[in-house]
C-alpha cells in the first residue's frame, strides 16, 4: 500500500516538474523571440515613417512614383525572394499548415525593403503583415539554427505572428489572440497560449521602449442600452459582414485581373501603378498609403464620401495584386472605419462610435478572428463600447461565411449546421454543400419566385 502511495506521489511530482520545465522553456524562448521582433518592428516602423513623411510632404511626388514603387517591390520579390509575395500573414499561415513553419531567412530583408518602397510611394497596404512575416521568419530561423523540432518551430512561428501584430498596433492581448485564432476558422491552439501572450507582451514593451508610439481613441460617449440602439448594432453587424464579403471579392477580382494579363510579370506593376495614379488624380490621394491619419479623423467624427470605402478596397486590391508588398489589415481598418461612419449617419447615431465598431468588425469578418477583434475594441476604444462591438464582430464573422482574406486558413468548425464543410481543409479547397432541408427550402423558394414572376407577367 505504501509503495502504491509513493508511486502515485512520484508520478504527480514528475508531472509537475515536467510542466514547470515546459513553462520555463517557453517563457524564455517566447520572451527572446518577442524582444527580437519588437526590436525589428521598431526599426522597421521608424524607417517606414521617415519614408512616408518624405513623400507625404509632396503628394504629387507620390503620384508620380507609384508605378516605380510597385516595380521595385515586384522586382525584389521576383528575382530575390518569391516567398515574400502577398500580404505577409497569408504566407505565414501557409507555412504553419503546409511547411511545418519553415520560412527562409531572406524573406526578412526583402519583405522589409519591398514594403517600405510600396507604402512610401503610395501603395495601399498595411504594415502589420510584413511585421508578422518578418517576425515569423526570424522565429523560424532561430528554431532551425538551434535544431528545434517541427512542433516547436511551428509554435515559435505562431509567436512571431502574435509579436508582430502586438508591436505594430500596440495591443498585446489582441495580438496574442490573433496569432492563435487566425490559423483556423473556429478554433484556437491552447498549447501556444502562454508563448503567444509572452511574445506579444515583450514585443510591445520593447518596441515602446524603442520609441514606437501608438494611437488609442477611447470613446468618451456610448449611448445607454435600449432595444432601439441594440437593433442598430445588430444591423451594423450584418452590414459589416456584407462589407467584409465585398472586400474579399475585390481582392479576388484584382487577382483574376492580374492573372488575365498576358504580359511580363514586371510590366504588371507599371500598369497597376498607373491605375493608382488615375485613382489619386481622379478621386483623392488620401486613399493611397497607410491612411492612418484618415482613420484617426474618422474615429474623431469625420466622414468620407459614400464611395470612400470602395475606393480604398480598389486601391488595396490593385496594390497587392500588381506587385506591391504589405499587409491587408490596415486597409481593412480603413474600410471598416469609413463604412462605419457612413452607417452611423444613416441610422442617426454617432459616426465615431460606429466607425470604431466597423474597424474591428471588418477584422472579425474578413479575417475570421472575432475574439481578437473583440479584444482589440477594448484595447483601442475602451470597455464601454466592448459589448456592442463584440456582438457586431460575431455577426460579421458569421455573415462572411467560408470566405477570408487569408485563404490558407483551415476550417475546424461549421458556422452553420445547414452548410456542410470538410474540417481540416483550407478555405481555398473547400467544396461547400447544403443539407437536405436547406436544399429543399431553396428549391421551394425558387418555385415560389417563378410562380410569382409568371403571375406578374400575366397581369401585364
Amino acid at each position: 500500500m505504501g509503495f502504491l502511495v509513493n508511486k502515485k506521489y512520484n508520478v504527480a511530482l514528475t508531472e509537475e516538474i515536467i510542466i514547470f520545465i515546459s513553462i520555463f522553456k517557453w517563457v524564455l524562448l517566447a520572451g527572446l523571440i518577442g524582444a527580437v521582433i519588437g526590436s525589428l518592428t521598431a526599426g522597421f516602423i521608424h524607417l517606414l515613417h521617415f519614408c512616408i513623411y518624405f513623400f507625404e510632404t509632396a503628394p504629387t511626388k507620390m503620384i508620380v512614383l507609384a508605378p516605380l514603387g510597385l516595380l521595385i517591390s515586384a522586382a525584389l520579390i521576383y528575382y530575390v525572394s518569391p516567398d515574400s509575395s502577398g500580404h505577409g500573414t497569408e504566407k505565414v499561415i501557409e507555412s504553419v499548415h503546409q511547411k511545418s513553419g519553415m520560412i527562409r531567412f531572406r524573406v526578412i530583408p526583402v519583405k522589409l525593403m519591398a514594403t517600405i518602397v510600396t507604402i512610401g510611394t503610395g501603395g495601399s497596404v498595411g504594415k502589420e503583415g510584413p511585421c508578422a512575416q518578418i517576425g515569423a521568419a526570424m522565429a523560424s530561423f532561430v528554431s532551425q539554427r538551434f535544431g528545434f523540432s517541427a512542433a516547436d518551430r511551428k509554435k515559435l512561428v505562431i509567436c512571431g505572428i502574435s509579436a508582430g501584430f502586438a508591436s505594430v498596433f500596440g495591443t498585446p492581448i489582441a495580438g496574442a489572440i490573433f496569432g492563435l485564432e487566425v490559423l483556423f476558422v473556429g478554433s484556437i491552439i491552447y498549447e501556444v497560449l502562454l508563448p503567444s501572450f509572452m511574445a506579444g507582451m515583450i514585443a510591445y514593451q520593447v518596441s515602446s521602449m524603442l520609441g514606437v508610439t501608438y494611437s488609442y481613441n477611447l470613446l468618451s460617449f456610448v449611448p445607454e442600452f435600449s432595444p432601439f440602439f441594440f437593433g442598430k448594432v445588430l444591423l451594423a453587424g450584418l452590414f459589416f459582414g456584407l462589407m467584409s464579403i465585398l472586400f474579399i471579392a475585390m481582392l479576388e477580382l484584382g487577382r483574376r485581373g492580374s492573372q488575365s494579363l498576358r504580359v511580363h510579370p514586371l510590366l504588371k506593376p507599371l500598369i497597376g501603378g498607373l491605375c493608382l495614379c488615375v485613382l489619386a488624380l481622379g478621386v483623392s490621394t488620401q486613399y493611397m498609403g497607410l491612411g492612418m491619419s484618415v482613420i484617426d479623423s474618422l474615429l474623431n467624427g469625420a466622414i468620407l464620401p459614400w464611395y470612400g470605402a470602395l475606393v480604398k478596397m480598389l486601391s488595396t486590391s490593385i496594390t497587392l495584386n500588381f506587385g506591391g508588398s504589405g499587409g491587408v489589415l490596415t486597409p481593412l481598418f480603413f474600410v471598416g472605419a469609413a463604412s462605419g461612419a457612413i452607417f452611423g449617419t444613416w441610422v442617426g447615431a454617432s459616426s465615431a462610435m460606429f466607425a470604431a465598431i466597423g474597424l474591428v468588425s471588418l477584422l472579425a469578418g474578413a479575417a475570421n478572428t472575432p475574439l481578437a477583434a473583440s479584444i482589440l475594441a477594448v484595447e483601442l476604444f475602451g470597455p464601454e463600447v466592448a459589448p456592442y462591438a463584440t456582438i457586431a464582430c460575431i455577426i460579421s464573422f458569421l455573415m462572411t461565411g467560408y470566405r477570408s482574406v487569408f485563404q490558407s486558413q483551415v476550417v475546424s468548425t461549421q458556422k452553420s449546421p445547414a452548410i456542410l464543410t470538410r474540417s481540416g481543409d483550407d478555405l481555398d479547397h473547400q467544396d461547400l454543400h447544403f443539407d437536405y432541408r436547406s436544399r429543399r427550402m431553396m428549391v421551394n423558394g425558387r418555385h415560389m419566385l417563378r410562380r410569382f414572376g409568371f403571375k406578374a407577367r400575366e397581369t401585364k
